[in-house]
């Protein structure tokens, strides 16, 4: 037998050479047997490997790897079963998407039914936020484009986007209000700008139709001043779009702003429909796959007569005209109903300028006219009363038998109370005068006795006459239905302590008594207490809306107007009031209403605000007189007296208005 010769193999790099390099980290043993020309294992003839992972290792590492797999299996599992379907959706609103459908605006009319408002068609240059491309530099490139076609700079239209950033899905209103062909070029313009689109759908035109006054002033008249009734509609901004998104509306939607159009707006602008639809890549409509239409908003009809605002309108223009004067206000109503029949304030506005957007420019020469012509002097002008607050004055003290009918006084010119004197407005007095005759001519001696007393004679004192101020509805908004009305002010003691920390004087009795002070009114609280005389003790609440009109199924809703207070005071009381403006046309300040075909009562008011400048002039009246059918109440801004400014612009609408409607 052939020498046998056993050799060892181990790592050991010495003994192994390159043999051992790749195993130079682990501990190997091989074993082997040579024989002549062959190899084999010692006994077993059979190669043995150990390696020094241990089995509980292995084991370990499994249970990693079956733990990893099952977490993968899970999710797997939840976003395909469990959330498999809002995923979907998700994935179908990249292709699919519910497009709301804008409602008709309902149409406003006056009381014969004719048109004030119109919806014409209208085109806009909106913006889809999520659809623009997600790539930086091209949307850059998208929104440097829609920049240039409307005029923007590009910085304009970045915060725009920033302002309704957490509207990104709606679409935005870059430009509205573009004609036909500038919608048609920048629409061919738009074609490859992924999120930019136009819009179609319609705006606001406000009709200012002109009537022919034959016979009476041979004039036409546009009738502007509907402006401040029936306002405007305008694009929703940011602090709108958050008070009223969950009541439905859109970044690119219109709503009412002022008048009207702001007080009915949820009537008028009527309920969305929603349109599916299939866009493509770009955001654009491919497909309508469903759709449900959308309900017309209700037609409003006013008790506004168009002509008698029309009218009213240029006689207070005219009368202006003569003064040299900008600022008057005038309202006439139903003394019964309360319901308006026109309603007038100037300086006015075109309502047209701000539908469908304003330019800065000419909004800023609105806001900069010295004599306001945004502002609704009748709703929200507080001024002092001057003396067309004297038959509430007589009614309480009659009430609270201060006085009778025929109680009188000397009036002299003025009266003395320590070192002031308060004067009448004629010089050496009224001589003797009662409750009527003090209303007709305006005596303020006799107002100064009833108010705050004089000598021995106990008058009605500061509290009593806050308490009928306050009766005939003074210092409270009268509910027109217009939005801004102001509600006055009628001071007290307790106010002046706390605001100039002064006393309360006898002087400042005298003053409230007469609508001096600081008593402020508003013209439509005028009219309310005139009407409160002419309808026999009613406080009603002025309204211009009568009904609503279902657009679809010509349904009616009339609309309520509750009687605010009844029997202020004793019909007595009532009656001699009633006298009082009566003989101010018959016999006082007001004679100028004798030359109507019909009877009238009235007041003159002149009130001094400050020193440097001419007071305002008053005037209130209501005809006819056994059945009183309506209440015209004007104020002339610095008119100096209500007798030479006010009165005649009622005398020639009363002239009209009798023409028209006591046939």
């Amino acid at each position: 037998m052939a020498d046998k010769k056993l050799f060892y193999i181990t790592d050991d790099k010495k003994k192994m050479g390159d043999l051992s390099g790749r195993y130079s980290k682990k501990w190997v043993e091989e074993s082997l047997y040579l024989d002549n020309f062959g190899i084999s294992p010692p006994s077993s003839k059979r190669n043995h490997l150990g390696v020094s992972i241990s089995k509980k290792i292995i084991n370990l590492f499994l249970l990693i790897i079956f733990f990893g797999v099952s977490i993968i299996l899970g999710r797997i599992f939840y976003l395909q079963v469990i959330k498999g379907s809002d995923y979907r959706i998700l994935a179908e609103g990249n292709r699919i998407r519910m497009r709301p459908i804008s409602a008709e605006r309902g149409i406003i009319y006056d009381n014969h039914a004719r048109q004030l408002v119109q919806n014409v068609p209208s085109f806009s240059l909106n913006i889809v936020p999520r659809d623009l491309p997600s790539d930086s530099d091209k949307r850059e490139m998208v929104l440097q484009k829609v920049a240039a076609m409307v005029g923007m700079s590009y910085q304009q239209i970045i915060d725009l986007l920033r302002q309704y950033q957490s509207y990104s899905y709606e679409s935005l209103v870059v430009k509205e209000n573009l004609d036909h062909t500038t919608a048609l070029r920048l629409y061919l313009q738009n074609t490859d700008l992924p999120g930019v689109a136009i819009e179609s759908g319609t705006k606001r035109n406000y009709i200012n139709t002109g009537f022919i006054n034959s016979g009476i002033l041979g004039v036409t008249s546009t009738a502007l001043s509907f402006s401040h009734l029936l306002g405007y509609v305008g694009k929703l901004n940011i602090n709108d779009l958050h008070l009223l998104q969950s009541d439905g509306y859109f970044s690119s939607d219109d709503i009412g702003k002022t008048g009207l159009e702001k007080q009915y707006e949820k009537s008028l602008r009527g309920q969305y429909g929603r349109q599916k639809i299939e866009v493509d890549a770009m955001g654009r409509a491919q497909n309508v796959l469903a759709e449900d239409p959308p309900i017309p908003g209700q037609n409003l009809y006013l008790t506004i007569d168009a002509e008698a605002q029309a009218v009213f309108e240029t006689i207070i223009s005219k009368r202006l005209g003569e003064l040299g004067l900008k600022r008057a206000a005038g309202v006439a109503l139903d003394p019964e109903t309360g319901a308006v029949l026109a309603l007038v304030s100037l300086p006015t506005f075109d309502n047209n300028d701000f539908s469908g957007g304003i330019s800065k420019i000419n909004y800023q020469k609105y806001l900069n006219d010295i004599n306001k012509p945004l502002f609704n002097r009748v709703i929200g002008g507080s001024y002092p009363s001057g003396s067309t607050i004297k038959p509430v004055i007589a009614a309480a003290a009659l009430e609270e038998k201060i006085i009778t009918k025929n109680t009188a006084i000397n009036s002299v010119g003025s009266i003395q109370v320590g070192k002031w004197t308060f004067r009448d407005w004629k010089i050496g007095g009224h001589g003797i005068t009662n409750v009527t005759k003090a209303i007709a001519w305006s005596v303020n001696s006799f107002f100064y006795y009833i108010g705050g007393g004089y000598g021995n004679f106990v008058g009605l004192g500061a509290e009593k006459l806050i308490k009928y101020l306050l009766l005939f509805n003074l210092g409270q908004i009268t509910g027109v239905d217009l939005p801004g009305e102001q509600d006055g002010f009628v001071p007290s003691p307790t106010w002046k302590e706390e605001t100039k920390n002064e006393a309360w004087y006898v002087g400042d009795t005298y003053n409230l008594s007469i609508g001096q002070g600081e008593l402020l009114v508003t013209p439509i609280q005028l009219a309310m207490w005139t009407s409160a005389f002419a309808n026999g003790g009613k406080i009603i609440v002025p309204h211009l809306a009568d009904y609503f009109q279902n657009a679809v199924n010509k349904q009616i809703n009339k609309l309520n107007f509750p009687i605010k207070k009844k029997n202020l005071v004793s019909q007595s009381t009532m009656d001699v009031v009633r006298q009082g403006m009566r003989e101010c046309v018959l016999t006082g300040s007001c004679q100028l209403l004798k030359t109507l075909p019909f009877t009238t009562a009235g007041k003159t008011g002149t009130a001094q605000w400050v020193n440097n400048k001419a007071p305002h002039a008053w005037f209130t009246s209501f005809a006819p007189y056994d059945n009183p059918r309506i209440v015209v109440s004007i104020l002339v801004e610095e008119g100096t007296e209500g007798s030479t400014a006010a009165m005649p612009i009622a005398r020639d609408f009363l002239k009209w208005w009798g023409a028209k409607y006591l046939k």
